[in-house]
């Protein structure tokens, strides 16, 4: 498999490292020195592009690989209001894209885990609250997570009463079609906190608290290869393939 990658920060590299191990050739880089470069000229012959870069590049970086028919594998944040309108580009075009949130094993699990929860909780009761808090370096540039908005998207498709989320940032700029955090949470709201500290790679935590208990969902990234590592495992499945796809598809 011939790869550009998209984004030369440390997932690039970390990148790069695991498509030598699996004997894959990096046959291209984009960083912001050479950014006029990705075109079809330097596109050529390229199977898969992976592109991790950041929320104000992520989508013109996209839309060019499938403009040029080259298949892109995407794991930036922070920008996916327009996710939609580069699938729905990718259909007309029969080109192949894959995106993810989060590209470890043990998110995905998280993913499923806590779908399954918020159903249940739903159906039993019990005067549960939720609430999800998510930790990572100071590097990183959007707030809340990708991962913790698809918990909270879970969250909503599986519990009633809840109708959007509310994220809690400090010096955080907050989109316009989101609601900052109040003195008080709104009940029909689920509150997303973002810690934002040293090198953290990721912590998301999921807790539902009553007056009697609490329970949580926690998962703990202790390095980026496994996101790395994830990320080229798509590649490997998306390449030839045409279509749209996640991690969903990938780990049936």
């Amino acid at each position: 498999m011939k790869a550009a990658i998209i984004g030369y920060g440390k997932m690039g590299r970390e990148i790069e490292r695991i498509l030598a191990e699996r004997g894959h050739e990096t046959a291209l880089i984009i960083d912001l020195d050479n950014a006029r470069d990705l075109d079809a000229e330097h596109l050529k012959g390229i199977d898969v592009a992976i592109e991790f870069t950041t929320p104000a590049t992520a989508y013109g970086n996209i839309r060019t690989c499938l403009e040029c028919g080259v298949a892109v594998v995407s794991g930036t944040t922070g920008w996916t209001d327009r996710l939609a309108e580069l699938q729905e580009l990718c259909r007309q075009r029969g080109g192949a894209m894959f995106y993810a949130s989060n590209y470890c094993l043990g998110v995905n699990l998280l993913f499923r885990l806590n779908r399954q929860l918020a159903a249940l909780v739903g159906r039993l009761g019990g005067g549960y609250e939720v609430r999800i808090e998510e930790v990572h370096h100071t590097q990183k540039k959007d707030a809340p997570s990708g991962t913790a908005i698809t918990l909270a998207e879970g969250i909503l498709e599986n519990l009633p009463g809840k109708t959007g989320w509310v994220n809690f940032a400090p010096g955080i700029e907050h989109a316009a079609n989101r609601v900052e955090r109040s003195e008080e949470t709104p009940a029909d709201r689920i509150e997303i906190r973002s810690v934002r500290e040293g090198m953290v790679p990721g912590i998301h935590t999921v807790t539902y608290e009553s007056e009697d208990d609490i329970l949580e969902l926690r998962h703990e990234i202790k390095n980026r290869r496994t996101l790395a590592q994830g990320a080229v495992v798509a590649a490997e499945f998306l390449c030839g393939k045409q279509g749209v796809f996640g991690m969903e598809d990938l780990l049936k």
